[in-house]
């Protein structure tokens, strides 16, 4: 795992920056139907043996941590794979304990629970951006190895994954932002004032891994300019993770359909409103 610190992992972080071929679409989407399989296999086992799983993505903004949870989520049950991608808190929630929102979405048996950005949150964004003191900073930083420890000795699996983009990746995505009308609901001014702070989020991504990268929870760092790559690098280590075993499933017949009671079941829908079939 690519560690915060160290000069010969920096220079190997920088040299994979490097761009390469270009994954074709119908290379990437062979590859990822394969691990979609592979994640419906993860499913049945954790159904079966009442697994609890907690999958938190964090990164800058346009990180890619949206496309790469919607890649893991798409062919599985929302009832299994919930992700939770939680607003600025209310009024009520700001005089609860920082972590009590997050811990009420915590997974049940048979479940994984996918943060969309986490507790986190406050290492992060809170902190450059001035929402806590630097008092209150520390003490998250310090107290949270310690509720990580927690929720792992309860049972639960906690993975966490860190998007790592750069920077003139970052440019280009939030030029394309502004551009492209599919994509312009990304932006919000807090987006912009944080694009403009590069180095204060790189530093506190530093303090956040140097604390919080532990050996019990460590960082899957995941560097994401190239989109197509890291959602499949994403989620072929994230089962890596996981002793899933493939769960054998009863071989599936319908039954015939029974004709008794039969009736023009169409001619019923007469005269009723119909959407109009413009394609």
């Amino acid at each position: 795992m690519l560690k915060a610190n160290g000069s010969s992992n920096a220079a190997k972080a920088a040299d994979k920056r490097q761009p390469g071929a270009k994954m074709k679409r119908k290379v990437y989407e062979k590859e990822l139907q394969k691990l979609q399989i592979e994640l419906c296999r993860l499913q049945d086992w954790v159904k079966e043996t009442g697994q609890r799983i907690i999958i938190l993505f964090e990164g800058r903004d346009a990180a890619g941590k949206g496309g790469t949870i919607k890649a893991l989520t798409a062919r599985v049950s929302p009832r299994v794979f919930r992700v939770v991608a939680l607003p600025a808190p209310s009024d009520r929630e700001k005089t609860q304990m920082f972590i009590q929102r997050y811990v009420e979405r915590f997974p049940a048996a048979g479940e994984i629970t996918i943060f969309d950005r986490s507790w986190y949150n406050r290492a992060g964004v809170e902190y450059v951006m001035g929402f806590v003191s630097e008092a209150e900073h520390q003490r998250f930083l310090e107290i949270c190895p310690e509720f990580e420890r927690y929720v792992i000795d309860a049972g639960i699996k906690l993975i966490k994954i860190w998007l790592d983009v750069g920077q003139q990746e970052q440019d280009r995505r939030f030029a394309a932002r502004i551009e492209d009308p599919l994509r312009q609901w990304k932006l919000s001014p807090m987006d912009l004032e944080s694009y403009s702070r590069w180095y204060d989020y790189s530093r506190a991504r530093d303090m956040m891994l140097k604390m919080t990268d532990t050996k019990f929870a460590p960082w899957h760092i995941v560097l994401s300019d190239d989109k197509k790559r890291a959602r499949l690098n994403c989620l072929s280590h994230i089962l890596s993770l996981l002793p899933y075993r493939k769960i054998e499933r009863k071989k599936v017949k319908l039954p015939k359909r029974s004709k008794k009671g039969r009736y023009d079941d169409q001619a019923s829908l007469k005269g009723r409103n119909f959407v109009p079939e413009k394609y």
